[in-house]
């Protein structure tokens, strides 16, 4: 296994939350991983876990039968991944910014952004990203996106100091706009994370995309 430490400082975000729990965002995996389930095996399937946070997606994909290459440019989440979750042989735990280098093309049948994006910087990085999800795809394989949009955001209590970039639903689905639609929602989750117990709500956009031949 490769920890490579390439972390940046995001006081303020979820690090904050890393620090004083053990488990910020517990261990069953996200409803769109449940969903895309419904429709096809996760075994045997090449993923890419970007921003995996503490694991629990990964895990569970790597449980079903997947092979799962997850990084969070966090150590702190890496670090509680591993405690949670321990290492496992389909699972590469590894440290290291999205934005940094590049991802082999075509290589993965499954990528996963699950609250990535809206940690960007700004709107310009998100698209570069998605870009670089989407080449590193094979054709029919499939990206699985869930990000806060600009709709309903309520951070300032829940996380202060956090600064979420914040793009239109309507935006996140135009980066799609070659690309099959399996799934598409903006729904809002309300949620309570253990390090402060304060409840909020994120307008989120959903999306499950099929890549497609050109």
């Amino acid at each position: 296994m490769t920890h490579t430490i390439c972390e940046k400082s995001v006081d303020g975000g979820y690090d904050s939350g890393y620090i004083r729990c053990g488990c910020f965002w517990g261990t069953e995996p996200g409803s769109l991983i449940k969903r895309f389930e419904t429709t096809q095996s996760l075994a045997g399937l090449c993923t890419l876990d970007a921003g995996c946070g503490e694991g629990k997606n990964a895990a569970y994909l790597a449980d079903a039968g997947s092979n799962v290459d997850a990084i969070d440019i966090s150590s702190l989440a890496i670090t509680n991944a591993l405690r949670l979750f321990g290492e496992r042989s389909r699972v590469s735990w590894r440290t290291a910014n999205i934005m940094d280098g590049v991802i082999e093309s075509e290589r993965y049948d499954l990528v996963i952004a699950y609250g990535l994006l809206h940690c960007l910087p700004d709107a310009g990085s998100v698209e570069t990203v998605v870009r670089k999800l989407q080449r590193a795809t094979k054709i029919g394989g499939a990206n699985l996106i869930c990000a806060f949009n600009e709709r309903e955001q309520q951070i300032e209590a829940a996380h202060p100091g956090f600064h979420p970039c914040l793009l239109a639903h309507s935006e996140y689905v135009a980066l799609y706009d070659d690309w099959s639609l399996e799934f598409c929602s903006d729904a809002d989750l309300t949620e309570t994370h253990p390090h402060n117990n304060i409840q909020h709500t994120h307008s989120m956009t959903r999306l499950i995309a099929r890549k497609v031949c050109p």
